[in-house]
């Protein structure tokens, strides 16, 4: 429209061909890019970067993300921008059925759904559940000894990464520091939820490097 105004075609004109009113014409030729869209794309930088760091978090991690980075927005507004970029879960988004068979699982399952422990540290459970709180939410990685019935390793952290079940795991050991750590962790199991902090690398090495299995 600006190059046949230039071209001697007034506005009026051209918008009453076009059946558009001239007001919200001028309007957005004084300001092109509204402050709704240049929120959003601001938003769209932190969901980035957050996925870029964390690509197994959802829409709603991510959500938090940009909460604290202090943009707020609703679950659904994120979950539109994800799905417009195609910023999917690397565990969450639904891929198209094949004929593969579902590979092994991440470490062998010694425990067999039998949760009974006849000696101390010869049996440990552990999970992440998550706790709203005042200021955010906050999730607990805990480790339970099955013979004792008591915690031996926790952590705490705001956000859901393997860190947080390396962590517990390291505050497991931690009281044994004193004990050869092949003597104490030789047939020593974990079971947990298999969650995406279980599975990770990091949570991986440290299991192997501490000998449990």
């Amino acid at each position: 429209m600006s190059e046949l105004a230039g071209d001697g075609i007034p506005v009026t004109v051209t918008c009453r061909v076009l059946k558009l009113a001239r007001q919200p014409y001028y309007r957005w030729l004084a300001a092109p890019v509204g402050a709704r869209e240049l929120e959003e794309a601001y938003l769209a930088n932190v969901l980035f970067d957050a996925h870029r760091d964390d690509p197994e978090f959802g829409y709603r991690l991510l959500a938090d993300e940009a909460s604290r980075a202090g943009l707020v927005a609703c679950d659904r507004t994120v979950w539109r921008i994800c799905a417009a970029n195609r910023w999917w879960s690397v565990f969450g988004k639904k891929r198209a059925r094949s004929a593969k068979k579902a590979g092994a699982p991440a470490h062998e399952d010694l425990v067999l759904r039998q949760f009974r422990a006849d000696t101390p540290n010869r049996l440990w459970l552990w999970d992440i559940t998550e706790h709203p709180t005042a200021e955010g939410k906050v999730y607990l990685c805990a480790i339970k000894d099955v013979y004792s019935n008591r915690i031996v390793g926790y952590s705490i952290s705001d956000r859901m990464t393997s860190r947080i079940a390396v962590n517990a795991l390291v505050s497991g050991q931690a009281p044994w520091s004193g004990v050869a750590l092949r003597d104490l962790c030789w047939g020593q199991a974990l079971s947990s939820s298999m969650g995406s902090g279980f599975t990770s690398i990091p949570g991986s090495v440290t299991v192997v490097r501490r000998h449990l299995v």
